[in-house]
């Protein structure tokens, strides 16, 4: 049976997991402004589409 991870795993785990979604949005917006493409997005519980 596993162990549960500690607390120190987790924070380090919730940290990098936060950055690489950081990173991927920030590659995302400049994709969308290379092709002239919205960046769709939720806001207020609606998707709408977002000039990047």
């Amino acid at each position: 049976m596993k162990k549960a991870p500690r607390a120190n795993e987790q924070a380090d785990f919730i940290t990098s997991v936060t950055k690489a979604l950081k990173e991927a949005a920030k590659e995302a917006r400049r994709q969308a402004k290379i092709h002239g493409t919205k960046v769709w997005v939720m806001v207020d519980g609606k998707v709408v589409g977002l000039k990047p």
